[in-house]
Order: C-alpha cells, then structure tokens, then sequence
C-alpha cells in the first residue's frame, strides 16, 4: 500500500466536495473543457472514462476499459521523494481498497517522453445505493510552481476550487446560507444576461423565472431556494430564465447545499446546463415527426400510386393506391424488384431511370407504359425523386405514378375530333361552294341564286342538326348517328301537310337504316334537291299531290324509291342538266358509289336511287 500520507478529511472544502461530484454530471464535450484532468474507475481499477486534460498530462491517451491498464493512465509513478510506485498501489488503488477519499496529495507523473509533472490528487469514491464501493473519480492537476521564497507567483493561480467553478464552461454560482449570491462564473453571466453585484441578488441572478410550461417562478419557489430550505440537493427539474433583452433560456439546475465541518448550513452552489440545444433538436424531431405523420397521411390516402425502391430497383414501401392501380398488394411486391411492373418491351427504361438517380437527378412527368398484375397493361405518367440517407448518400428513389389512362384516351379523342372537324369543314366549304357554282348555272336574276342558295344551305342545316342531341345540362353533344327516316321527315318537313283529300303529302314505308356523318350531307342534298323540283313543278305544287317514299334492302344494296301522284301531268323531262343532273354524278355515283334513274310518267316522277349498304350505314 501506498505510503502516502493522507490529508485530514476535514480539510476539504464543502465547494471541493461539491465540485469532485458534479463532474461526473458533465457531459463529455463539457469534460473536454474542464482545465483539469478528471478520470473515472470502475471497482477493479479499470479507466471507464477520460477527459482531454488528463491525457495531456499523462503524455498518452490509454484504450478505454483496457484490463491491462489500471489505476492511472501515466507512464510511471513517483512519490515526490523520488520513490517509484506501482499502479497497483497509487493513490486511485489505496481509495478503492479503503473507500476513503483524498485531498490534494501530490504524485510524480512521469510521462512516455520521460518528462516529469508534480500533480495534486483528488479522489472520491462512486457508491450504490447500499453504500458499496463501485468505482471512484479521481480530479488531479499540475501542481503550481514554486519560486526561491518558497511562495507561488502571483500570476500562477492555485487552482482552488472557485478558480476551477469559474473556468467551468457550465453556469455556476453560489450562495450563502440566507439565498444571497456570493460568487458566480462567466458561464452564469452569460446566461443570465445580467451581471448581479455580489450580495445584493436572493436565489438566482436570473431577470426572471419560469415554469417550463411558461408560467412565471418567483425567485424564493427556484430550485435554489427549496436547497436551501430543504437542506437537500434539487434534482430532475426544469426551469426558463428570461433574460433582460426578453430572450428566454431554458436550463436544468443543479442546486446542493454546502455544509461546514460542523454540519451548519453555510450555502449553497448550482450548476445551470443550458438546454437550449436540446430543446430545439426536441423541436426538429417533434417537427419531423408530426411532417412525417403529415407525409405518411398523404402517402396513404391519395389516389397516386407511391412507391419506394432501393438503389437496386427493389421495392421497399407500397402504398395503397400502388395497389389499386397494379392489383398487388404490398405483402406480394415488396422485396421483389420493381421490373414487374414493366413490360418485357420497355425494360430497358429502368436502367437509365437508376442511372440518374444515382446521379441525384429527378426524374418528372415521364409517361410510359406498366403491366398490372392481371396482364393488362395501363398508361402512367412517373415522377421520380431521389432518396437521401442524413448523410446525404443516395439509398433509394420514391417513384410518384399517377395513371393517364383516360387522359390518353381523351387526348386521342381530342384528336379524332379534331381531324373530324378539320373533315367536315372543309367538306363543308366544298359543298358551299358546289352549292353556289351549280345554282348559278339555272339562277335567272341575282335573287333566284340568293333563293336557290338559302334554301339549300338551310337545307343542310337542318340536316346538320340531326346530328346534334341536346344532354341533360343543355350542352349540344354529338350523336352516334342520324337514320334515313329522320332525315327524309326533316327536308320534306315544311311540305307534309294534308292534300285536298285528306291525305298525308309525304308517307314514308319499309326500313329504316342509321346514317353515317359522312353521308347525311349527300342525302340532304339528294333529297333537298327531290322536293324543291316536286313543289317546283311535281306533286307538291298542287293541293292534290302526294309522294310515297319505300325504302328496302336486298343483297346488300339500299334502295329508296320516290314515287309523285295528283300533281299536275307530266309531258317532259323538268330539270334538264341542271342541278339535279351534276349533283347525280357528283354525289351518287361519285361519293356513294351508287345507280339513280329517273321516271318521268305522266302520272307523275318515280326516282329509284341504289346504294351498297355499307357505304352509308354508320
């Protein structure tokens, strides 16, 4: 054992006990700050814990928990008489084994470049609940030079244990036994925001106190003053200090209270750690946590499909609307690579989509084409963004697919109307101008042509309309498709009254066929042109005449047949090659492929018009 003479408990200072203490409370990044060396053993002697101070003095920075190393962390060890000591009987060993603490007992350090430091010891015991002895903390020094007089110079301090609480990084302060403030550091300034003369200040130099849920403290309900009241130190509490500029610091206190040799009350001391820090990074993470619950709603519920890949391409996360929009369910995909989506013919896009995330690249409204489970096949448009570790490494890609089925299906439908209309429009314009050549071949005066040119326009108009339905909200929509029946009561509409014998002036009989667009112009035409001539000069020119209109079907031909009675007799051919002639070759015979004839009988005309079916049903 170790011949070192030990120092009389009583000698120490209730603020040294207080300080070997609290220094096992610090933190490490505080420890490292402390301007003495503090080392921790566990009851076998092993070195569990260090801070940067100590290893500059021993010269070396010892593996922590190493068996091999125990006691101290220096090279060797000297008595100041110049006696070597074993690690196994220093200062560290004799408290383990006696559990009697030390004050200020000076060794020789001596470090592995062979120099030499006088150091001052102080150790005290770490205890369990029961008492036992489980480890001890030793906080030693360079011990102060000495000059010729046997004095230590004045700017050499003595490291006593207020110069060490003023160096502490942490705030700290004491009091005396009444609450008033006796010494404070620069830490506790700092965060008090005030600088307190010295015996004037009661508990705290705080502006003001707070409650951490931001009710106010008054100053005799702090920590510091239930210490003092209490004789007990104060822990697991919370407090705010407001600062004179208003801003607020919140911190946790540290108060004990400080006894003599004779067991009075002299004071207390508290150490404020500012949790400042803390609290934000609490913030963040409650922050992140409420934005991620936000995310993952959003993820959850929304109508797109969101999926999650490794750098790889195998999928790690699956959200509903994944699995609505490829049939899988999350259990069945995840794990597996993601090319199960794509079709055998496009698998080379995701090698060149991994390729630019791996780059950080995103990836926006790329449409293509993805096979659901069933097979079929469905048109999506991907957004694909890079995912990032807090590092900022790339680890994966989240991939955004919304389906652009109907989107498709309405732009290709946009289109085919469009091609429609570009169709009938011209087709349109070339029937106007057909319908005013032609016109102005039988037209006499400016307003015969005017008439001639009206009346078919309109003609047409009304045949147009049979392609249009009226919806529910009154929006014109186009129809599938108008019938022949339709369409002969339209134009012949303004004539289908009764004869003078009670008879209807148009009766239609036999089939009915649905027209397609391209031709409902033709026949309006067609028969347009059949009954101006019957009014002009058949049997809708006198109160008598009537016309039968049969239509049938047979080998795949359509014929309509117009038969005029009671009209006025007819002795010759009316129309000559007029309209009616060219608009025979130009439409019958050129667009529908088909054979009319005409019958001029003095009882009247009968016209037989001849038409492959398939060339005008829709």
């Amino acid at each position: 054992m170790s011949t070192i003479v030990q120092q009389n408990q009583t000698d120490a200072s209730p603020l040294q006990d207080w300080l070997d203490e609290r220094v096992l409370e610090l933190p490490d990044r505080l420890l490292d700050l402390l301007p003495v060396g503090v080392y921790v053993c566990d009851r076998a002697g092993v070195i569990v814990r260090y801070n940067r101070a100590a290893a500059e003095l021993w010269g070396s920075s010892p593996r922590i928990g190493d068996p091999a190393l125990r006691y101290c962390g220096s090279y060797r060890l000297y008595r100041v008489d110049g006696e070597y000591v074993p690690h196994e009987m220093c200062p560290m060993a004799d408290v383990l084994a006696t559990g009697q603490r030390l004050r200020d007992q000076e060794i020789v350090i001596e470090r592995p470049d062979g120099t030499q430091i006088v150091a001052l010891v102080n150790i005290e015991t770490i205890r369990d609940g029961s008492g036992r002895v489980i480890g001890a903390v030793n906080v030693f020094r360079k011990k102060p030079e000495q000059d010729d007089s046997g004095k230590f110079p004045s700017n050499q301090g003595g490291h006593t244990a207020d110069d060490l609480l003023l160096a502490l990084p942490a705030a700290v302060y004491t009091t005396d036994a009444a609450g008033r403030i006796t010494s404070y550091n620069e830490a506790a300034a700092e965060m008090w925001g005030v600088r307190p003369e010295i015996g004037t200040k009661e508990f705290c130099g705080s502006w003001k106190l707070y409650w951490p849920d931001g009710t106010p403290m008054a100053h005799d309900e702090c920590p510091m003053a239930l210490t003092l009241k209490e004789r007990r130190p104060i822990r697991g509490m919370e407090a705010i200090a407001e600062r004179p500029d208003g801003t607020r610091v919140p911190f946790i206190p540290y108060p004990t209270p400080l006894f003599d040799a004779s067991g009075a009350l002299v004071g207390a001391v508290n150490m404020l750690v500012d949790i400042t820090e803390r609290h934000q990074a609490e913030l963040r993470i409650r922050e992140s946590e409420t934005r991620n619950r936000h995310i993952a709603a959003i993820v959850e519920f929304t109508e797109d499909a969101v999926v999650a890949k490794d750098i790889n391409g195998i999928i790690t996360n699956w959200n509903p609307g994944a699995e609505r929009l490829f049939g899988y369910t999350a259990e069945e995909v995840i794990g597996k690579p993601v090319t199960i989506l794509i079709p055998a013919d496009r698998l080379d896009e995701e090698p060149a989509i991994l390729a630019r995330i791996r780059q950080g690249e995103r990836v926006e409204h790329f449409e293509t084409v993805r096979q659901r489970k069933d097979g079929s096949f469905v048109d999506i448009s991907l957004t694909i963004s890079p995912i990032r570790d807090p590092d900022g490494k790339i680890i994966g890609a989240s991939k955004i697919a919304r389906n652009i089925t109907e989107r498709r299906r309405a732009q290709e439908q946009q289109h085919l109307l469009l091609k429609e209309m570009d169709h009938r429009v011209k087709n349109l314009f070339a029937v106007a101008s057909g319908v005013v050549g032609l016109s102005a071949r039988t037209a006499k005066t400016p307003e015969d042509l005017s008439v001639a040119v009206r009346d078919r326009l309109a003609a047409l108009a009304k045949a147009h309309a049979l392609t249009i339905q009226e919806s529910s909200d009154d929006s014109p929509r186009p129809t599938q498709a108008t019938t022949l029946h339709a369409l002969i009561q339209t134009i012949l509409a303004p004539y289908d009254d009764r004869t003078d014998g009670d008879r209807a002036r148009v009766k239609i009989v036999g089939c009915d066929i649905p027209i397609a667009h391209g031709s409902v112009t033709t026949f309006a035409l067609l028969l347009h042109e059949f009954a101006t001539n019957a009014a002009k000069y058949g049997a809708l020119s006198t109160p008598t005449g009537y016309i039968d209109i049969t239509c049938s079907e047979a080998g795949g031909q359509f014929v309509l047949t117009w038969v005029e009675r009671g009209g006025p007799r007819v002795d010759r051919q009316t129309d000559g090659e007029g309209f009616g002639s060219v608009l025979v070759r130009a439409t019958v015979k050129g667009q529908l492929n088909g054979e009319i004839s005409r019958d001029w009988k003095p009882a009247g005309l009968t016209i037989r018009l001849s038409v492959a079916r398939d060339r005008i049903v829709a």
